[in-house]
């Protein structure tokens, strides 16, 4: 019979309390569900059953049910200790998990502070970092408001009734006697109590050891964060008595047989920018990244590509890292898109034999669940809350919450999976070590920074484009962007001016900061680095051509090449611009992708669009239909193709299919159509491709290629002039697409839209393209020994 049952919502705040106790020399066994926590299960009795009910997301009612199964079996019955893990930050069905255990008789303790966040609750009331909670933005991505107090969020029909230790009072030698003060009641009673420091912790865990979580006559539940628990695990640790045979049991869980090594499947869940920036550094270590956007989770066949990419560099023994392609999750579709999230790591994970690193208990425990596992057994901690454990079946599985970390914990997390496959960590390109508990004064908060590791992110240089459009709203809300700030420094080139305008039009805080050099730029939350040319007048109305906005789309394309040239940026990421606008100022360029060519003096280049479901890469796009045709040749097709292979490979995926559009209905159909064009200007360029292990197919009927291509069984269209490829990616996702000039010196993305005169100036202009320019920016250039 297990001497401490714990109860925990989600799967990495099982994982982190499993740890706390096995830390302590306290075998301890993560139950995923509700059972009776191991006790009729032969050799899998541990001293400590921590039960993942992975109820969180699940409704008040279903939750309840859950709480009351867990503490109602015979392994918490038998148990001297219950304890019920919470939030930090109080998400959950808390109220609903409380309640469950004054129904059951018990009463129950309330001590929410977790010190090592700096997370405090102070008369009564949850804190971060001396913040009200309910003033931050850690619940953004949920549905329902923070509470103000943690009294009404208890009970919301009568808070008067709960009864509360302030600060004073935990720090009091009295505190025992008032615990039973207010514990000793014919009902079921419910305390919480104040916290800021570990010290406040340990004080209210002594005092219910002294009373040995009983008062009259009724049991009472410790309910707590990760924090409580490591205090309460040290303070049992001293209390039981330990004998040879258990400490043997409890080193046999902490050793992993030494085995080859796996590939290692990584599954970033959380949008938030502390994950993404924890991704950063496992892209860096070489983990292949595959971003999901969200936008098509549960739609059939959307992330096929993707997931084919996934099996196949696992099996080849490549490290994947998969994760979310958009800075901010839609909180009503947040269920959905982490079960698309976890089914893809199922069907990428079987058949490979990977280990695990998940980051989310929601997305953790359904990857689990999807691959059919039922416990573990935690073997170490990196950081606070980010556990290694073992799986029943060997697999070892790394977790970590969303929010937790600084930007090393993944990475800490994978040398750990390393250094437990019998293989030395590679230590991290700052030579940091390995844990952050071992750096000298490291604090761990929330959006720990690390100045070393910032300075290996790539620069990008934001292009504003035509100030009169949309350029100047879209770029402050992708330079904003957490996400984008993870993986790399954007310096905007444009008009400081115009960009706080549209700031203020946005309605956000964004601190513009004009500096002469890329090297100048300082980044931290809120701040827009930009180069200001200072050409766009103060009065510049919204939405009209204007010469003047053309030259200065010009200046800021001109700025960014020669920065790129000369190496201070690695890649260039470009707002629209106005054709006509461009011309009328004299520049008499198609657009930006020959404007590039011509200043990068590049001679040729190539136009791809990027959409979460297609792919399209032109053979000739700012020309005439007769001239395009005329223009098209073998030698011209095969380049095309090797570029395009060449960038998904860059951006992560090792062996594309690319699929080459005819020119004529039906690939002229033996001739039936056109002067047999396909077999002359098209066949011999894709079987050169294919002599050099290119896995191109065509020429094939471009209205059944697309099709094709859009259910996932192509990587790549090649589209042979600029309708045949734009026409069904602006169909497919123009909001989330993204323009990629292919073939210059340096990676340009853009977006995949236009200035938009007629909603500029109106805080209506969607940023999903330009973010997700920005990221794929960021993803290429981060690839530099990979040539584009």
């Amino acid at each position: 019979m297990a001497s401490v049952v714990v109860q925990a919502d989600d799967f990495s705040g099982a994982a982190e309390v499993g740890y706390c106790f096995v830390q302590h020399g306290l075998p301890a066994r993560v139950f995923l569900g509700t059972n009776d926590g191991g006790a009729s299960e032969p050799g899998l009795v541990p001293d400590v059953a921590v039960v993942d009910t992975h109820s969180r997301g699940l409704s008040e009612s279903a939750a309840e049910a859950l709480v009351k199964e867990t503490f109602s079996a015979p392994a918490a019955s038998g148990a001297q200790v219950a304890f019920k893990k919470i939030d930090s930050l109080w998400r959950g069905n808390v109220r609903a998990e409380v309640s469950a255990l004054t129904a059951l008789g018990f009463s129950a303790v309330i001590a929410g502070a977790l010190p090592q966040l700096q997370r405090s609750v102070q008369n009564g009331k949850p804190l971060v970092a001396g913040t009200p909670l309910a003033q931050t933005n850690l619940w953004q991505a949920e549905q329902s408001a923070p509470p103000a107090d943690i009294p009404s969020l208890l009970r919301p029909e009568e808070p008067s009734s709960v009864q509360t230790l302030n600060l004073d009072e935990v720090r009091s030698d009295s505190l025992t006697t008032k615990l039973f003060v207010l514990l000793e009641s014919d009902q079921p009673a419910l305390v919480v109590a104040d916290g800021e420091t570990i010290q406040d912790l340990e004080h209210i865990v002594e005092a219910l050891l002294e009373l040995r979580f009983t008062t009259a006559n009724r049991r009472v539940v410790l309910v707590g964060t990760g924090g409580t628990a490591d205090v309460l695990a040290q303070r049992i640790s001293a209390q039981f008595a330990r004998n040879a045979q258990i400490e043997a049991r409890a080193q046999a869980a902490s050793v992993e047989p030494q085995r080859t090594a796996k590939p290692v499947l990584a599954v970033v869940g959380s949008a938030s920018g502390t994950a993404q920036a924890q991704l950063a550094q496992l892209g860096a270590r070489g983990f292949t990244v595959i971003r999901l956007h969200p936008q098509y989770a549960g739609a059939t066949g959307a992330y096929a590509p993707q997931l084919e990419a996934t099996k196949q560099a696992l099996q080849a023994g490549t490290n994947v890292a998969v994760t979310l392609a958009a800075g901010k999750v839609d909180p009503a579709r947040a269920a959905s898109i982490v079960q698309a999230l976890s089914q893809f790591a199922a069907e990428a994970a079987k058949g490979t034999d990977a280990d695990l690193i998940l980051t989310g208990g929601e997305t953790a425990r359904e990857v689990l669940d999807a691959v059919g596992r039922h416990s573990l057994v935690p073997l170490a901690a990196v950081q606070h809350g980010a556990v290694l454990s073992r799986a029943e079946d060997g697999t070892l599985v790394g977790t970590k919450p969303g929010s937790f970390g600084d930007d090393l914990a993944l990475l800490q997390l994978y040398d750990e999976i390393r250094e437990h496959r019998g293989r030395s960590a590679q230590a991290p390109a700052n030579t940091l070590p390995s844990k952050t508990s071992e750096r000298p004064g490291a604090e761990m908060t929330i959006d720990a920074t690390n100045k070393t590791e910032q300075n290996a992110l790539p620069y990008v240089a934001v292009t504003m484009g035509d100030g009169a459009g949309v350029g100047p709203e879209v770029v402050v809300a992708a330079v904003l962007d957490p996400q984008s700030n993870a993986e790399c420094r954007p310096v905007v080139i444009g008009d400081a001016l115009r960009l706080r305008q549209a700031a203020d039009i946005l309605g956000v805080e964004a601190d513009i900061r004009s500096i002469e050099n890329v090297e100048d730029a300082v980044f931290t939350p809120g701040r827009v680095n930009v180069i200001d040319l200072a050409l766009l007048p103060e009065d510049l109305p919204w939405g009209q051509l204007s010469p003047v906005a053309g030259h200065a789309a010009y200046e800021y394309i001109r700025v960014a090449s020669e920065l790129a040239m000369a190496g201070k940026v690695q890649a260039i990421c470009t707002a629209p611009l106005n054709k006509e606008a461009l011309h009328s100022a004299g520049h008499i360029f198609p657009g930006h992708t020959e404007l590039l060519a011509h200043l990068t003096g590049t001679k040729e280049v190539s136009m791809m669009l990027s959409t979460p479901k297609i792919r399209v890469i032109h053979v000739t796009t700012h020309i005439g239909l007769v001239d395009a045709i005329r223009k098209i040749n073998p030698d011209l097709v095969e380049r095309t193709i090797r570029r395009g292979h060449d960038a998904l490979v860059r951006a992560g995926i090792p062996n594309p299919k690319i699929g080459v559009c005819a020119i004529n209905p039906h690939a002229g159909e033996n001739g039936l159509f056109g002067q047999g064009e396909e077999a002359e200007k098209i066949e011999p360029g894709v079987k050169a491709a294919q002599a050099d292990g290119i896995n191109a197919v065509g020429p094939l009927p471009a209205d059944t290629l697309f099709f094709l291509a859009g259910r996932g069984d192509y990587d790549l269209v090649v589209a042979m002039y600029h309708d045949q490829g734009h026409g069904p990616v602006k169909v497919l996702g123009i909001e989330a697409g993204v323009n990629i000039t292919v073939g210059l010196p340096v990676i340009r993305t853009s977006v995949d839209h236009g200035t938009a005169f007629d909603i500029a100036g109106k805080a209506i202009a969607d940023s999903r393209s330009m973010v997700e320019a920005l990221h794929q920016a960021a993803e290429m250039a981060t690839r530099p020994s990979v040539a584009v």
